[in-house]
């Protein structure tokens, strides 16, 4: 079994009065998280990429084990994707749940920059990763990470859709959620939206209803400056009726990604683009490694799916890169590869036969510990 960890999901959680034995209960998957209900809060187990909340990650855990991969968890190996930084505490918390509560035969925990350096048949390369909190940079030589060069940047997706909701503010524009509309009526373009409110809605709660906006504000096709002199607009519609056309409001929104000097309320010192993310972290490695590391420039994550983000990203390395490096740079042309790379890595290195030597066995957990994953799990 493979599994990886997406700083970007979601879960919910309501009044623990309400659920078994006076604990919270838990509506895990998509159609579950977009019905309203009364005190509902939308979290994520996340933090960082790290595991925060335990109680709602072994409920995702119960989740995907009874409704998804449907076999009793003793019965599989577990190999699973943390963040390069995760705490030696917290790994070994990971070790010490896996082997005790679901009693697996063995685990492997393996940092997801090298999972999806697999995904794209390389053993060393540099692993551009831009997720829902942040974009990283992360150095990847023979198969282990450089922890000296990761360098890691607050733009991303919640700062795009941060930015959605700044735009739409200063368009008059009210993003209002499916959950909240009756019905609405057909409008010309441009003219302001003719709909009905539910008349009888459940209390949520503000994060419940934040997440219900962002999905759709989602759907809107962002892009960036590419070899077109003129930006092509796309006609939108929002859930209640409203509808425009977007030019180039849909360059501006991203734009930040790449030069966050003229987003309003940053300062362009202290936030890196996301070329500079790159090029800061090579020139934090051993300078003999570095051709190799431009040589593989692997760009994974939800963000890399932008329009033009790769030939823009291409474009200010060239710009960037040392005359005497070659760069190259490597990109999945498919929507899947690029957001769940280190879960296709994970798979492939689940599969080798050279790998099973390196599991963690239930017996070497019982004579050694959890700390034994320090030593088997680099």
């Amino acid at each position: 079994v493979v599994l990886e960890r997406d700083n970007g999901s979601t879960l919910m959680e309501i009044d623990g009065d309400k659920g078994k034995q006076g604990g919270p209960t838990y509506y895990i998957d998509t159609n579950a998280l977009r019905v309203p209900r009364e005190n509902m809060e939308a979290i994520s187990p996340l933090k960082n990429g790290m595991i925060e909340d335990w109680d709602s990650f072994q409920a995702i855990l119960d989740h995907t084990y009874k409704m998804h991969i449907k076999s009793e968890a003793s019965l599989h190996p577990v190999l699973m994707s943390e963040a390069p930084w995760n705490t030696r505490a917290k790994r070994e918390k990971l070790t010490e749940l896996m082997f005790e509560h679901y009693n697996i035969p063995a685990f492997f925990l393996c940092k997801t920059a090298v999972l999806t350096a697999f995904a794209n048949g390389r053993s060393t390369g540099l692993i551009l990763d831009s997720g829902a909190t942040h974009t990283t940079a992360i150095p990847v030589h023979d198969g282990y990470v450089l922890q000296q060069g990761i360098v890691k940047s607050p733009l991303a997706g919640d700062f795009i859709t941060m930015q959605c909701r700044e735009l739409f503010q200063e368009m008059n524009i009210e993003i209002i959620p499916p959950y909240m509309i009756a019905s609405k009526e057909a409008v010309r373009e441009g003219s302001p939206a003719n709909w009905k409110r539910k008349e009888k809605l459940p209390q949520v709660t503000r994060s419940w209803h934040n997440y219900m906006c962002n999905v759709s504000m989602s759907l809107l096709h962002l892009s960036l400056p590419g070899v077109a002199a003129q930006m092509p607009t796309v006609h939108y519609e929002f859930p209640n009726g409203y509808n425009c056309d977007f030019g180039a409001e849909r360059l501006k929104i991203p734009e930040g990604l790449f030069d966050p000097s003229n987003v309003k309320g940053l300062s362009g010192n202290t936030m890196l683009g996301v070329s500079h993310v790159v090029t800061t972290s090579v020139g934090m490695c051993d300078i003999d490694i570095r051709p190799g590391l431009y040589g593989s420039v692997i760009v994974a994550g939800g963000n890399t799916l932008i329009q033009s983000f790769t030939d823009r990203l291409n474009r200010e390395l060239s710009q960037k890169t040392p005359p005497s490096m070659r760069l190259k740079l490597i990109a999945n042309n498919t929507t899947v590869e690029r957001r769940f790379s280190s879960w296709i890595g994970g798979s492939i290195l689940a599969s080798l036969g050279t790998f099973q030597q390196m599991w963690i066995s239930k017996q070497e957990y019982e004579e050694g510990g959890k700390q034994c994953v320090e030593r088997k799990c680099p």
